[in-house]
């Protein structure tokens, strides 16, 4: 607080001081769903208390968010991002029950296999190598989180949805934005279609180091490395907010190194729990039944077994 005081002493003006309060903002209250990172951009115009209000609505109008994609983005479908999975093969929507409402979305730089029926992903796909993460580094994480414009309201996930949760629940990236070569491709990443409802802790520690390990192994790779990333729900799932938005069980995270044909992959529940040592892709299957690698030869898992 004393430095966010020491901040309206130097600043010329209310929109100056919400710069310099946001980057005193903390990364945990981001996730948890504050108000401050979405307030900023209009507490010039209007003042603190109504900023602080109207941000509460999101950060992007539906026109801004759906300005991040480009035309072939906006249309259902993978045609706009094969380059994000092996072999150029994308995954159907019959990999999962049609229950589930399939969709698929594009992005620049991940593709999101959408459930209108969780109102989450179910897997999230990226193509990580060692030039993609160079660009990365030193992007500046944005934290505009916005509901997808693409996706018809009443299936869709809403910032409000996450608020106030007891207990708490944090927006967890399935492709996080620590990986996003682009600030267009870092904007993205904040779509809620790429998020689920991840416990704190999970999120902040154990997850987070499984993601910064992963980026370790693509920058060592030769070539490129395929990630898949989503929730599983077991039949207690729980469900957050007015859109019943369901709250993954478990999580998983399978890597597929091209160049060598080994994958592996960490299955871990939604908790405050420990790091795992990685399973191979047969147990991958067996606890997921999800044949991600079905048109690949995987040779072995992160030992070479």
């Amino acid at each position: 607080m004393a430095a966010l005081v020491a901040g309206w002493g130097q600043s010329d003006n209310l929109r100056d001081w919400f710069r310099f309060a946001l980057s005193h903002y903390t990364h945990a209250e981001r996730e948890h769903g504050g108000a401050l990172a979405n307030a900023h951009k209009e507490g010039h115009k209007n003042g603190h208390k109504e900023a602080h209000s109207r941000g509460r609505a999101g950060s992007l109008s539906e026109h801004e968010a759906l300005a991040l994609y480009s035309s072939a983005q906006q249309q259902p479908g993978f045609d706009a991002c094969t380059d994000q999975f092996p072999q150029e093969q994308p995954l159907t929507l019959a990999l999962v029950p049609s229950s589930m409402k399939p969709l698929a979305l594009c992005s620049d730089d991940f593709a999101v296999l959408y459930s209108q029926t969780s109102k989450t992903p179910l897997v999230v796909v990226e193509r990580l190598n060692a030039a993609r993460l160079e660009q990365a580094q030193g992007n500046e994480r944005t934290d505009n989180f916005y509901p997808d414009p693409r996706i018809p309201r009443d299936v869709r996930a809403d910032l409000a949805d996450y608020r106030g949760q007891h207990p708490a629940v944090d927006r967890g990236h399935q492709s996080p934005a620590a990986d996003a070569p682009t600030a267009q491709a870092m904007a993205q990443s904040f779509s809620l279609s790429n998020m689920v409802p991840q416990d704190p802790t999970n999120n902040r520690k154990i997850w987070n180091k499984i993601e910064s390990d992963v980026r370790k192994f693509a920058r060592r790779a030769k070539g490129d490395v395929f990630v898949f990333t989503g929730p599983l729900f077991d039949e207690d799932h729980d469900t957050i907010g007015h859109s019943r938005v369901w709250v993954p069980t478990r999580l998983f995270k399978l890597v597929y190194d091209a160049a060598s044909g080994r994958a592996w992959a960490y299955v871990l529940p939604n908790t405050a729990t420990a790091i795992e040592t990685p399973i191979s892709y047969r147990d991958f299957l067996s606890r997921t039944s999800l044949p991600l690698l079905q048109h690949e030869k995987v040779t072995g898992g992160i030992a070479g077994s």
